[in-house]
């Protein structure tokens, strides 16, 4: 089967490989209907990340079950599954608790690779969540995005505690930013702002999703931007879905006391003073989302056709074409790149 790896900075490349087998008595085999690159993808890809050797890529997906372990008594052959970029027993306390992602057994199946034809899935019964009829083609893109940025996203609303009437602004036009506008609209935000998208075709979408102000701005500007609109006291609840100091930075600025702030941005080099913090009175929270909690809620709106978030896919690519993709994604001609085994 066909797999892909990254050798060393910007250079993938897809291999033929063997096809997975069951190793544990939980595990599942799954024949992968459509998976995709992720913006955290970018970081190995640029050598932000160390590449030490070839590694495989890919944590999002969708697909059908070939095979199960012994164990695995809730999934069956032939069911079309959606599934958690962490894997987990979704049994443990952590788990009961709604975090999957810090599951005592978690498996983060980017070191699986996901951007593949076929792959094993670890913890099968707690980690998929299956479908009961295979979805019509036109909401396998939207279902792609629950196993990832819409679960981030989503999570990324409630960290930044989203309700009704609440003003709120997202930090980054990336696919996780724009679900974030789409996640907080359908949380009843009254005024959702994206800050420092200087991107046309992304301030459109952000717009069709829920967006009510755009600030291309950015660094002082945008904050000073962000204050007049909220009469100089900053919004509700910010999300950062960046993962950068500049980005942070600006999460925790245009927040006002009191405000709650969702950091799903895979942070590298952040750092604040506890003393700044200590004073600013905020709350922040976040992390790898825990997205097999909310897979079920997010598969019904979606099959109930009440969000469309398949719509930031704007490319898509035959897995043989990935480099492409990941090109096009690291020169943001792209939001996000689908691709199909």
């Amino acid at each position: 089967m066909k797999k892909t790896f990254l050798y060393s900075p910007y250079k993938i490349k897809v291999e033929e490989v063997p096809e997975p087998k069951i190793l544990e008595d939980e595990d599942a085999i799954i024949k992968i209907v459509a998976t995709c690159i992720c913006g955290s993808d970018l970081w190995p890809y640029r050598g932000i990340d160390p590449v030490p050797e070839p590694i495989p890529m890919g944590h999002e997906y969708v697909g059908i079950v070939e095979e199960v372990g012994k164990k695995v008594k809730k999934i069956k052959k032939g069911q079309f599954v959606v599934g958690s970029f962490f894997a987990s027993d979704n049994t443990c306390e952590i788990c009961k608790s709604g975090y999957q992602s810090g599951c005592i057994r978690k498996v983060f199946m980017g070191d699986i690779g996901m951007q593949a034809e076929y792959a094993r899935v670890p913890l099968a019964d707690g980690t998929l969540v299956p479908i009961q009829d295979k979805p019509p083609d036109d909401l396998i893109a939207s279902l792609l995005t629950a196993s990832d940025v819409l679960g981030t996203a989503w999570f990324a609303a409630i960290a930044a505690d989203v309700k009704p009437g609440k003003w709120v602004a997202v930090v980054g036009d990336g696919a996780v930013g724009l679900l974030s506008i789409l996640s907080a609209k359908i949380m009843g935000a009254e005024r959702i702002i994206l800050v420092g998208s200087r991107n046309p075709k992304r301030q459109e979408l952000a717009k069709e999703f829920g967006a009510t102000d755009i600030i291309s701005e950015r660094g002082n500007e945008s904050i000073e931007a962000v204050k007049d609109l909220t009469h100089g006291l900053g919004v509700h609840s910010a999300i950062e879905a960046v993962g950068t100091q500049d980005a942070f930075t600006m999460a925790f600025k245009i927040t006002r006391p009191g405000g709650h702030i969702g950091v799903v941005g895979v942070l590298h080099d952040v750092k604040i003073s506890g003393e700044e913090f200590f004073s600013s009175l905020t709350h922040i929270h976040g992390g790898p989302a825990p997205v097999r909690s909310f897979l079920p809620e997010l598969i019904k709106l979606i099959l109930e056709r009440k969000i469309n978030p398949g719509k930031v896919f704007d490319l898509v690519l035959p897995l043989d074409k990935v480099a492409e993709g990941y090109k096009a994604m690291d020169e943001r001609r792209a939001i996000k790149v689908l691709l199909k085994p």
